[in-house]
């Protein structure tokens, strides 16, 4: 089975990772590769930041990796929080301190409208690959479900009544923002054996 190192040091989204792409690759960690570097996001777009995050895995250790950044863009909000979606609450925030500014940020505002998105680079022998999955949907009033992570308990995919924290970890890798970016990562994979 080939094996990829995933460039994050978010423990949640090495599990969700691991569990979507079970039986296709063996996905290391940066742990496993025993990098503990604190890799730098100055990009200003999710390409970006994911792109420096791949390179520096591959220049620095020679390995085949892949990376990703996600970013959740508010339309009320002029596609904030965006790239800094992560760090919208300042610099050593938690997911529910960035859910809680979000929330605050949109007060009463009735267009709740949103986009959930993922951008995974790849880099492998045959150069640098770039796959994404966008999730349209709307921010609820208020957190609801305990499942996920991040600002899942406020984000409500359309056509669904449940937010991502109230599906369960199967209902959401399937129709994720990260399960579509990862779908075509692991198409990219398969077309090339």
């Amino acid at each position: 089975m080939e094996k990829l190192v995933f460039a994050t040091n978010n423990l949640h989204k090495l599990s969700e990772i691991r569990h979507i792409l079970f039986g296709s690759v063996e996905v290391l960690s940066l742990a496993d590769i025993n990098c503990h570097d604190d890799i730098p996001e100055t990009a200003e777009t999710l390409e970006g930041n994911a792109l420096i995050k791949a390179r520096h895995i591959y220049d620095k250790y020679g390995l085949y990796c892949f990376a990703d950044d996600t970013g959740l863009a508010v339309d009320a909000l002029n596609g904030a929080p965006g790239v800094y979606s992560a760090r919208y609450a300042g610099p050593a925030c938690s997911f529910v301190d960035n859910m809680n500014k979000l929330l605050v940020d949109l007060g009463d505002n009735e267009h709740r409208k949103a986009v959930f998105s993922t951008v995974i680079v790849l880099i492998d022998r045959k150069g640098e690959h770039c796959f994404r999955g966008d999730v349209c949907g709307e921010i609820t009033t208020e957190p609801r479900g305990k499942n996920g992570f991040g600002y899942d308990p406020v984000f409500m995919p359309d056509g669904y009544k449940q937010t991502y924290a109230e599906m369960t970890e199967e209902e959401k890798n399937a129709m994720s923002h990260r399960a579509l970016a990862t779908r075509k990562l692991v198409a990219y994979l398969n077309e090339k054996r």
